[in-house]
């Protein structure tokens, strides 16, 4: 019989291969219809190469930058190469691939993410069952919310937040099935380098060495071999007081010296009982294991304001991510729809009925499960364990129902079809954009021409690491820190003063930096003066700033509208009560239809240009102000302004260029971003316009 032909009853080490080839081969396939569907848009080109979909993702690309070129030196947010295991992976690949920095961001996610086909394949091999995991790693790998966060242009840590806990899970599961020491140490290494490559899935790695300990002592607790195996994990655990990189490599030594000295076989098993017990306190203790995974949680749950002295807003509740997802949402981001998760959930249970051993796989099951409560990006985590129950429960039918080996592939290869098709049309319809457009590259450029890298641009923090990225310029705020100093931001944004704007713009820059890069809000304000006396002291032309030491930029892009309501959210705060200051009234649409005087706009909302009042639902607004803004090559002019109503509650300003009408009541018409980028008026002798573009305004704080 020819060795190389294709054995139905157990595939060869070099065909899993090859089954291991196609499927990583079709993960990253799949993550090419995004770069297909956007290839020939100029818009989202810079540098002849395709943007990034992530925001994050310069936070990173910041990082490869100032160990490749020397950037952003004087940033002391962006972190380096060791730092972070992706920003050393970027920098690596870009040196030793003639790739650019920019191909490398951009395809590393679907590089890296597609290997979790290798572990979810092994796994199943363990059990003598390669093609359940081949038709598992074919599904796993793209479904939902795996292919979301780990697709083309996706460049952030999550490509290796669910692929790496599963070659952990392999090597855990491999001990409990040769019950070889070697296993054990493997899954130890990986447990070492998890947070060099994922640092934020530590309580994860944390819950499922607790299980593995668990699972080990209640059903093998009569070998010696599980308590050597528990101290190479408790070893593995526990963090070491030494400066990064030297802590891996320290870990590494440790981990090899002890492995050497459990395989002799004269250690009693008490000793090796006593001595995994003492590591198992130690680890619980000094890796603050119940206080990270608790802070973990509440980070995630708590709402309203939080309390430092002061009423802060938290910023949690206003991320798309941390809130609570629907149950269809649930079902979809895990399988791919409602059918699939109940698919997974009965295989999940049979698998750990069957195989107990998979009990170890609760931690990932149990993270995916708590995105109900704690937001949509922890289904990540369940997706490759979803697949795997999902395709098992298929492969029990197929055993159950059919006698030949290829029937059963093929009715497991048809249902498993069956479940990425959804998954396929989702991926096809999440044409995401890139975080920004070329033109609006080119404003942060312009920037990058005029600052320094010592000086700071202030914008809301959704902006803030492309701002680095591109600008070379530092902020107080970004995608990481956006904490108390968000209400600085959002004032920035709201003040009706221009006085007020410049010194407050000044003085928080420089206590910033003056402090060591501290929160600055927990500076300025305290709970013993009320706030309100700074602020107010701000509006004065005399108020005494300290010394200028950089210049201080502030960046108004014109995407900052869908989310300037948010943005108001943090200042409009009595820092002392907690309590909303005011009702932000900001609805920016576009015009749905006209009949006479009468403009109908998309939200609804009614404006008769000729009696100067709005209809907003079943009430009616006098308009105090209507402005007719259209972008010139020179900038934005105002062609028309009118005052309808003295007594008028609302005003109205239509932005011809974007076709975009914008109701807002009358002190939000008077902040700062609705004169500076909509209306093009500032105070001369205040701030500089240096970038003007249909796309933002960028303005120097002269104060």
């Amino acid at each position: 019989m020819n060795k190389n032909r294709f054995n139905l009853a157990q595939v060869t080490t070099n065909q899993m291969l090859g089954l291991m080839l196609f499927a990583y081969l079709f993960s990253f396939a799949i993550r090419l219809i995004w770069v297909w569907q956007f290839h020939d848009n100029p818009n989202f080109y810079w540098d002849n190469e395709l943007m990034i979909n992530t925001n994050d993702g310069y936070f990173f690309a910041s990082g490869a930058q100032q160990a490749l070129d020397g950037l952003h030196m004087g940033n002391p947010r962006v972190f380096g190469m060791w730092d972070y295991g992706v920003i050393f992976f970027t920098t690596l690949f870009t040196k030793i691939t003639p790739f650019s920095l920019e191909t490398v961001t951009l395809y590393m996610p679907s590089v890296i993410s597609s290997l979790v086909v290798i572990p979810i394949i092994l796994i199943a091999r363990l059990y003598k069952q390669t093609m359940w995991g081949f038709f598992a790693a074919l599904l796993g790998s793209i479904t939902w919310s795996y292919y979301n966060r780990t697709m083309t242009g996706y460049y952030d840590t999550d490509m290796f937040s669910a692929m790496s806990p599963m070659f952990i899970l392999f090597f855990l599961l491999k001990s409990t099935v040769d019950f070889n020491l070697r296993s054990a140490l493997y899954a130890s290494l990986a447990i070492v380098v998890y947070p060099f490559l994922y640092d934020q899935g530590l309580a994860i790695v944390y819950g499922m060495g607790i299980i593995y300990a668990l699972y080990m002592v209640w059903y093998h607790r009569e070998s010696s071999v599980t308590y050597s195996s528990l101290i190479l994990v408790f070893i593995s655990l526990m963090p070491l007081a030494v400066e990064k990189p030297f802590n891996y490599l320290v870990h590494f030594v440790i981990l090899l010296i002890v492995y050497s000295f459990l395989k002799k076989d004269d250690i009693k098993k008490e000793n090796l009982m006593i001595a995994s017990a003492i590591l198992l306190v130690l680890f619980l203790i000094l890796g603050n294991v119940f206080g990270l995974i608790w802070a973990k949680v509440f980070s995630y749950v708590t709402t309203g304001t939080s309390e430092d002295g002061l009423h802060f807003y938290a910023v949690n509740q206003t991320v798309r991510e941390a809130g609570h997802i629907s149950f269809a949402t649930f079902s979809n981001r895990i399988s791919g729809s409602g059918i699939g998760l109940l698919l997974a959930t009965i295989g999940y249970v049979i698998l750990v009925i069957r195989h107990k051993a998979f009990i170890l796989a609760l931690p990932l099951v149990g993270i995916g499960i708590f995105a109900l409560f704690g937001g949509l990006r922890f289904t990540v985590y369940a997706v490759p364990i979803a697949s795997m129950s999902a395709v098992y429960l298929f492969w029990l039918i197929a055993q159950i129902t059919v006698k030949e080996k290829l029937f059963q592939y093929l009715f497991m290869g048809l249902m498993t079809v069956g479940l990425i098709i959804p998954n396929i049309i989702h991926i096809v319809e999440y044409a995401v954009p890139t975080v920004f457009t070329k033109e609006e590259v080119k404003d942060l450029v312009k920037l990058n021409d005029i600052a320094s890298p010592k000086d700071y641009t202030l914008s809301w923090w959704d902006y803030g690491y492309p701002i680095w990225y591109y600008s070379d310029t530092s902020t107080l705020i970004d995608g990481g820190k956006h904490d108390n100093d968000n209400f600085i931001i959002s004032k920035l944004m709201f003040s009706t003063s221009p006085t007020q704007v410049a010194n407050l713009s000044r003085l928080a820059v420089e206590t910033y930096v003056d402090s060591n890069f501290s929160i600055v809000a927990n500076k300025l304000f305290s709970t013993k003066e009320n706030p309100k006396k700074l602020l107010t002291a701000l509006k004065s032309p005399d108020y005494k700033l300290p010394t200028k030491t950089r210049d201080v930029f502030l960046f108004m892009p014109y995407k900052m509208m869908r989310i300037f309501p948010t943005v108001g959210v943090f200042g409009n705060l009595d820092l002392l009560t907690g309590k909303k200051q005011r009702k932000i009234i900001f609805y920016p649409t576009s015009v749905a239809s006209q009949r006479g005087s009468k403009v109908i706009l998309n939200n609804g909302i009614v404006y008769d240009m000729a009696t100067g009042v709005l209809n907003i639902g079943s009430e009616e607004a006098k308009v105090n102000r209507f402005d007719v803004v259209e972008y010139r090559p020179n900038g934005k002019s105002i062609d028309e302004s009118t005052v309808n109503h003295i007594d008028g509650t609302l005003c109205v300003v239509f932005m011809k260029s974007y076709n975009s009408f914008v109701v807002m009541d009358k002190e939000t018409y008077n902040s700062a971003y609705v004169q500076m980028f909509m209306l093009d008026k500032h105070d001369k002798n205040l701030f500089d316009l240096v970038v003007s573009s249909l796309y933002g305004k960028i303005y120097r704080v002269k104060k």
